[in-house]
């Protein structure tokens, strides 16, 4: 299926395109709740209170491309009813606890700027809730109710985040619990 937006068509995901994902986390309180154990090296990022939600997703997002090849991105948007999804109207796929999520086929530019009625965390940012490169060399993933993301990906990328004092990222084991310092969980 796919779907207009911006004068042009976007391909809308299926359960195949997050198989990888789907039944494949394991429930807790470690980053392997929100990433599968397939990765390198995995890291939590959140926006700190001194960095606007733009510089913050911004810095992420450029990271992210620097160890990236030109190749499309799937951008999920989480559909708790309160929250932009980007296409309300499109079909949803299930991840994690059976929780629906709109998949579309887009980029980088498009995780910058499509969401504008904000997300669960402190309700600001454009940010989708999921999203990886068509690759699955990364994946970036915040779970309903966390106030920070999740990474997974090759260690490159993680030092590269850690490096980046707006990505404000801090690298984790897969058994240890990914709730940054300072925050709590609600």
């Amino acid at each position: 299926m796919q779907v207009s937006k911006d004068g042009r068509d976007w391909r809308i995901g299926a359960a195949a395109d997050v198989g990888w994902i789907a039944g494949h986390t394991t429930a807790g309180v470690s980053i392997t709740t929100a990433i599968p154990p397939v990765f390198d090296a995995y890291a939590t990022t959140y926006q700190a209170d001194d960095v606007t939600a733009a510089a913050y997703e911004q810095a992420l997002v450029e990271d992210l491309i620097t160890h990236t090849p030109d190749q499309p991105w799937w951008l999920a948007y989480l559909d708790t009813g309160a929250h932009d999804v980007v296409f309300p109207r499109a079909p949803r796929v299930s991840l994690y606890w059976d929780w629906p999520y709109v998949l579309v086929e887009a980029g980088p530019e498009q995780a910058l700027t499509w969401r504008t009625g904000g997300h669960m965390r402190h309700g600001r940012g454009a940010l989708p809730d999921l999203f990886f490169p068509a690759d699955r060399s990364w994946l970036v993933s915040a779970l309903w109710d966390d106030a920070w993301a999740c990474i997974g990906g090759p260690a490159p990328v993680i030092h590269t985040l850690e490096r980046d004092p707006v990505a404000n990222a801090r690298q984790i084991r897969p058994d240890e619990d990914a709730l940054p310092p300072g925050l709590t969980r609600e």
